[in-house]
């Protein structure tokens, strides 16, 4: 029996689950003191810290591997198994008695994450055609921008409500939900025959695994030494050093390697993921000042600092699809750098607007711009990455590409906690316990009225960092070339476009005049009645999956 080929229905099914587990990454933070109590920690906040880093560790490290291992046996059925994963590993989290036991089960829904996320953006890149990718990419990076923002807020409203288990135990139906869904709605693509570089797995493994522990938890060890002889800086340069390894690796593999480095020869994709750092980055730095001094100068609850940042997660996510649209209209330079110009300004006039006795409200206002800013982002980022992707590739696009957004998140946790340290310690000591009470702010108590000046500070200082670093982004996105359509979207036949033709195949929003195979033919049309194209270009991919025959599901 043949599938019709539905995009906006599949789509919207992989992002109830992509939305669930980026939430995930943000949720913690305003519960770790929650966690603290009910689990009689006491005053151990680096245990409580490793509930997120653990997380974000599991879901870091294989990304490159899940990635093609969705091209391998089909993306629908890597995000279904990482879905139940997570789901699972949601509940057992919920149930925890034990930190220890909290950490395991972090680390498995992490495992769970890895295997969904590129699976989201492969399946994009199938059944969207590159010219109408835009719209689907923004509703792709709309949900990433969002959800990011959304987790300290949901976070808030559970934790001060229901408790903490329930920031865990709020995913079990929400990925039952995503389950079914995407059961019904993403259709089963072809899968395409790779062979497994053992090696690379192990070496990029190993490699991220350094990198990213030693950048994660360089702070909570002073940047010095770890056990014995082991120091921070000593897995980190380990870290570099296997990767680079591995890359060697990848270049000399005759076979299949598992980062076809080819990739890279595409201008946009290797600056798409230089942005993508760089936003990665940002986003996770500028939250952490912004909840310190809501909640230790200004007294404000979980959910009111979180609600201080809903002008962003609101205003993003409401105009994210409309700018999906404009992409596939206009170059996306022209929308992502003004839009990373305005991210660096907004955090810039936070750093300037933050004062111990600022109208709240006014507050507001740089919110609402960053919104406006997120807006313009993620989907022109992730559109130009994924555009020239040829198909067989798209899993290890996908995985490389959420691989350094990742890599970019770790590096602004990391970095942004170790400058709010070195920042207390330059501003508080200049009033008398100011020292001793840093501790306090780390654990998000309010402090007293005389320490409020000096942490503020801080905290407005911190957040140049990642204004410098948004604008960074808006420096390597400018250097994108025009997007090119590929040879088969010239024009075919009596000068009709070929664009136009798939218009007429295709109409908006996934609506068919009649059933449509999966990945049979060219986005709409029958193989008995089209043919494949013969314009392309040597060694280019015909237009998504162009077949001699339906593929049934």
């Amino acid at each position: 029996m043949e599938r019709q080929l539905k995009p906006w229905p599949a789509l919207w099914a992989l992002v109830i689950g992509f939305f669930m587990i980026l939430i995930d990454t943000t949720i913690v933070s305003v519960a770790n003191p929650s966690i603290m109590k009910g689990l009689n920690l006491g005053t151990d906040y680096n245990s409580v810290i490793w509930v997120t880093s653990a997380y974000l560790l599991a879901y870091a490290v294989p990304l490159l591997i899940t990635g093609r291992l969705g091209d391998r046996f089909g993306p629908k059925n890597l995000y279904l198994i990482g879905l139940v994963i997570f789901t699972a590993a949601s509940a057992w989290c919920g149930f925890a008695g034990h930190i220890g036991i909290l950490i395991a089960a972090r680390v498995v829904q992490g495992l769970g994450a890895a295997l969904m996320t590129p699976q989201t953006m492969a399946v994009i890149t199938r059944i969207f055609p590159p010219e109408r990718r835009g719209a689907a990419m923004g509703l792709w990076g709309a949900v990433a921008g969002v959800a990011t923002l959304v987790g300290p807020l949901l976070g808030g409203v559970l934790v001060d409500s229901l408790g903490w288990e329930w920031i865990f135990f709020i995913n079990v139906p929400v990925g039952i939900v995503a389950f079914i869904l995407a059961m019904r709605l993403v259709p089963k693509l072809p899968t395409h025959t790779h062979s497994f570089d053992v090696l690379g797995v192990v070496l990029s493994a190993v490699g991220m695994f350094l990198l990213v522990f030693g950048i994660q938890e360089g702070s909570t060890y002073d940047w010095g030494t770890i056990w014995g002889p082991i120091s921070v800086w000593g897995l980190i340069i380990a870290g570099i050093v296997v990767l680079a390894a591995f890359v060697v690796w990848q270049a000399f593999n005759k076979k299949e390697p598992l980062l076809p480095l080819p990739l890279f020869r595409d201008r946009n994709f290797s600056l798409s993921n230089g942005a993508i750092t760089t936003v990665g980055f940002a986003v996770t730095c500028m939250a952490l000042p912004l909840v310190f001094y809501f909640q230790t100068v200004r007294g404000l609850t979980p959910t009111e600092s979180a609600l201080m940042l809903a002008p962003t997660a609101v205003l993003s996510g409401v105009l994210a699809p409309f700018v999906g649209r404009l992409i596939d209209r206009v170059n996306p330079r022209n929308i992502a750098t003004p839009a990373l110009v305005l991210f660096a300004f907004a955090l810039f006039l936070y750093s300037r607007m933050l004062s111990p006795d600022v109208n709240i409200f006014l507050l507001l206002i740089p919110s609402a711009l960053l919104g406006i800013a997120m807006s313009g982002v993620w989907g022109p980022i992730s559109t130009t990455a994924t555009r020239n992707l040829p198909i067989s590739q798209a899993g290890a696009g996908s995985g490389v590409f959420n691989t350094t957004r990742q890599i970019g998140a770790v590096l602004g946790s990391a970095s942004i906690a170790a400058l709010i340290s070195g920042r207390l310690a330059v501003d508080l000591p200049k009033v008398p316990g100011g020292a001793a009470n840093a501790s306090e702010a780390a654990a998000g108590t309010e402090l007293p009225q005389i320490l409020h000046a000096g942490f503020t500070q801080a905290m407005s200082e911190a957040l140049l960092l990642p204004a410098a670093v948004a604008f960074l982004g808006a420096l390597v996105v400018v250097w994108w070339e025009r997007p090119k359509p590929p040879a088969w979207a010239k024009p075919a036949g009596a000068g009709a476009p070929a664009d136009a033709a798939a218009g007429a195949a295709e109409p908006t929003h996934g609506a068919h005049a009649a059933p449509v195979p999966v990945d049979a033919v060219a986005h709409g049309s029958h193989a008995a009645d089209v043919a494949p194209a013969t314009d392309a270009a040597p060694g280019e991919e015909p237009p998504h999956g162009v077949h001699a025959a339906p593929v049934a599901d």
